[in-house]
C-alpha cells in the first residue's frame, strides 16, 4: 500500500507568519493549492493556513448567544470564540489568520490513514515531518491524483 513519502508533494510552498493576506491569496492561486504550511524564521512548522482561513475573514460576524436569567448572563458558547473570530476577520498577515498545533503525519503513514486523518478531523492540508522536519505536504489534489493513477 502507498504511503505518505510516496503520494506528498516534495516542492514545498511555506509561508511566515509576516506574509500578508494579499500575498497569501495569489500563492494559493498561482500554485492552485488549497492551503500551506506556516513556518518560523529557521523553517519549523507553526501550523497551516487554508482557502477557507482566507474565506473566514470575508463571513458576517457571529454574535454569541446567550442567556439572561435573573440579572445574570450565560454565555451558550466558548467566552473567546468571538475574540478569535474578529482577530481572523481583521487579520492582514497570515499570523493573524492560520491553525496552530497542525496535524502531521510521518513519511510511513499508510494512505488510509491519511485519508482517516484528513477526513475526520477536516483537514486539508496534511504537513509530512521527519525528525521534526518538514519534508512534504499532502494536500487533497494529492490524494485524488493517487487515486485516479
Amino acid at each position: 500500500m502507498l504511503n505518505a513519502a510516496d503520494i506528498m508533494t516534495k516542492k514545498i510552498i511555506t509561508v511566515t507568519p509576516e506574509t500578508t493576506v494579499t500575498e497569501l491569496a495569489q500563492l494559493l492561486a498561482a500554485y492552485n493549492i488549497g492551503g500551506t504550511p506556516v513556518v518560523d524564521e529557521s523553517g519549523s512548522l507553526l501550523g497551516v493556513v487554508t482557502e477557507n482561513d482566507l474565506i473566514d475573514q470575508k463571513k458576517k460576524v457571529h454574535i454569541p448567544t446567550i442567556i439572561n436569567i435573573l440579572d445574570s448572563v450565560i454565555y451558550l458558547e466558548k467566552p473567546g470564540t468571538m475574540d478569535k473570530e474578529m482577530k481572523k476577520i481583521a487579520g492582514s498577515t497570515v499570523g493573524d489568520i492560520y491553525s496552530g498545533e497542525p496535524v502531521t503525519v510521518t513519511e510511513e503513514a499508510l494512505l488510509d490513514e491519511i485519508a482517516t486523518i484528513m477526513s475526520e478531523k477536516n483537514v486539508h492540508t496534511l504537513p509530512v515531518m521527519r525528525d521534526n522536519q518538514l519534508v512534504g505536504v499532502i494536500g487533497k489534489q494529492d490524494i485524488i491524483r493517487t487515486l485516479i493513477s
